[in-house]
C-alpha cells in the first residue's frame, strides 16, 4: 500500500484514495481538537490540571482564549464544568474530563511521542511510563485478536 513505505499514487489515481471529508473521522476530530490551545488544555486535564487558574498559570495564555476554549470543549462534551469551593471564597469551577475527553489520551500520547522522537531530541523529555514497571511505553498498533501490527500492515479502509 504506499503508507509506510513512501510510495505515492499517479496523480490521475489520487482521487481515489481518501475517503470524502463528511466520512473523515481525522476531518472530525480536528474540527473539535484541532489548534494548539485546545490540545493543550486536555493534555493539562489529562495530567490532573483542571482550574481555571492553574490553567492559566500553566499554559500562560490569555484568559479570554482560555475562556473561549473551555466554553468550547464544554458544549463539544470534552469538558464537564463543576462548581468547588474554597472555604472563604466565592464558588469557582474546575473542568474535568468526561469519558469523550479521557478517550483523546491515546492520540495526544501519539502526538507527545512523535514531538519526543522527532522535534524534541534531548534526553529528559516528558514521557509515558508504565505505574507497573516505570519503563517508558511505545504506543503500537493492536488488532481485534490482540497481534501487533506494523505500519507495513496498515490498510486504511474507506467508509461503506
Amino acid at each position: 500500500m504506499g503508507f509506510a513505505n513512501g510510495e505515492s499514487k499517479d496523480s490521475a489515481d489520487a482521487h481515489d484514495g481518501a475517503p470524502p471529508l463528511a466520512h473523515c473521522g481525522l476531518a472530525a476530530a480536528i474540527d473539535v481538537v484541532g489548534d494548539r490551545w485546545t490540545l493543550l488544555i486536555i493534555r493539562s486535564a489529562l495530567y490532573g490540571v483542571t482550574r481555571f487558574d492553574d490553567l492559566q498559570t500553566s499554559l500562560g495564555m490569555p484568559r479570554t482564549v482560555l475562556s473561549n476554549r473551555l466554553k468550547r470543549l464544554v458544549e463539544r462534551g470534552v469538558l464537564r464544568r463543576r462548581a468547588y469551593k474554597q472555604e472563604g471564597q466565592r464558588t469557582r469551577h474546575q473542568y474535568v474530563l468526561t469519558q469523550k475527553g479521557v478517550d483523546l489520551a491515546l492520540p495526544l500520547m501519539a502526538l507527545m511521542q512523535w514531538g519526543q522522537k522527532h522535534v524534541l531530541t534531548e534526553k529528559g523529555a516528558a514521557g509515558i511510563i508504565s505505574r507497573r514497571t516505570g519503563e517508558p511505553l511505545q504506543l503500537g498498533l493492536v488488532d481485534n485478536t490482540g497481534s501487533t501490527a506494523s505500519l507495513t500492515d496498515v490498510q486504511f479502509k474507506k467508509a461503506s
